[in-house]
């Protein structure tokens, strides 16, 4: 594999799915993982990850749902060639394809409304927000260099079919600056599910997102999602099952 920097071997599900990751660049985290979780997929839909790093969200949806076919757009060469490479050792190749383009040319990429669901994973910070990483691959990931919540909301709503959904994860404290972003798009809320670090927290540290593009007005707010059981303790329970050889769907009564 032709990459410019060392990798890491990592698997998920007692090692059945394959992730390789720059060692030293972005690599996912939790949050990948709810997301992937959260999404409510049933049947043969068509699925677009709008800035996808490693790939990692296309490849545990595509464990979850042996149906899909998948689509990701990610701007960054380097993650580019490495999606292909996790693709090929998942044996994903017939179902999983990545595209290496900028989200704010979506349109000379894909069709309009092409898509039963779209995910995304956005930059959590503003320009000049927090500690820039001295990885430029992981500053691009995690800040708004390349482009802003806004841009990928745009390719969102472009790529979406009418009343379908996109699910996305952000930070708890910038969740207005979501509501009213999606809100500008006639993008509804439909579930919302706030994920704690522990019980004892009292202040959400990311929200779970399913808005629905010209959506009616009914809106589920979901119990909170604990990641630990404790503070600097272990994963807790519901975190834990993510990570099974059969991983569970979170709500699965709403499925």
């Amino acid at each position: 594999m032709a990459c410019q920097t060392p990798l890491t071997r990592d698997t998920l599900y007692d090692g059945e799915l394959i992730c390789f990751q720059h060692r030293d660049g972005y690599r996912f985290s939790v949050d990948a993982v709810l997301l992937a979780h959260f999404c409510r997929i049933n049947g043969a839909f068509s699925v677009l990850d709008i800035g996808s790093g490693s790939g990692i969200i296309g490849l545990i949806l595509a464990r979850l749902h042996s149906r899909i076919t998948l689509r990701a757009i990610e701007v960054q060469e380097d993650l580019v060639t490495l999606t292909r490479e996790n693709i090929r050792h998942n044996q994903l190749q017939h179902r999983f394809e990545v595209i290496h383009a900028d989200v704010r040319a979506i349109r000379e990429t894909l069709p309009a409304e092409s898509f039963d669901l779209v995910v995304c994973n956005p930059p959590y910070r503003k320009c000049g927000s927090g500690r820039i990483s001295r990885e430029s691959e992981a500053a691009i990931a995690r800040h708004e260099l390349k482009a802003d919540l806004a841009d990928m909301l745009d390719g969102a709503v472009y790529s979406v079919k009418n009343r379908r959904p996109v699910v996305l994860v952000y930070p708890a404290v910038r969740f207005a600056h979501l509501i009213a972003l999606l809100t500008e798009r006639k993008m509804a809320l439909k579930r919302v599910q706030p994920v704690y670090s522990y019980p004892e927290d009292n202040q959400a540290c990311l929200v779970l997102v399913e808005a629905v593009k010209n959506g009616g007005e009914e809106c589920c707010l979901l119990p909170p999602f604990y990641i630990y059981s404790e503070k600097n303790g272990d994963y807790s329970p519901q975190m834990q099952r993510l990570y099974d050889s059969e991983p569970q769907i979170l709500d699965q009564s709403r499925q």
